[in-house]
């Protein structure tokens, strides 16, 4: 059965953020007053770590309009020795508007078998509906299985 990937212990690493007060914490606080901010400049990315291995399912994520990652990579560790590569699972392509869309994650990519579990999750924002290349998230969730 499904159930949410994230909780407040999840690590979370991002590429930029504008300040303080937009922090990376905030995308999976339940706060809808509270957000992330990335600096300008593209790619932008929020990268998520699990203490167990997962099976994402369905990605949800509310932007700021104006400031939406219009064209994302949802990415995986690549299969190698090294365990420092990414691999492309999908993309996703958001739209610009204020409220809570949702991804389903579930693919037939030859490139990436999620199946057996995965220890990070990355998404990589390509493009941007601001001219600047910011990106503001307000919230994020996460739902999947654990595998066991």
């Amino acid at each position: 059965m499904s159930k949410s990937l994230l909780n407040p212990d999840t690590p979370i690493k991002v590429s930029s953020t504008l300040d303080k007060s937009v922090g990376k914490k905030h995308l999976i606080d339940d706060n809808p007053e509270t957000c992330w901010t990335s600096q300008q400049g593209l790619p932008q990315y929020v990268q998520l770590g699990f203490p167990e291995l997962v099976v994402p399912e369905t990605l949800y994520l509310t932007f700021q309009g104006g400031f939406v990652g219009t064209r994302c990579a949802v990415k995986v560790p690549a299969s190698t020795d090294t365990g420092n590569g990414w691999q492309t699972l999908t993309y996703i392509f958001p739209e610009d508007i204020n409220r809570r869309q949702e991804f389903s994650l579930k693919t037939e990519s030859s490139v990436a078998d999620i199946s057996a579990g995965i220890d990070r999750l990355r998404l990589e924002f390509e493009e941007s509906s601001d001219f600047f290349g910011r990106i503001t998230l307000y919230d994020m969730k996460l739902h999947g299985t654990t595998v066991r």
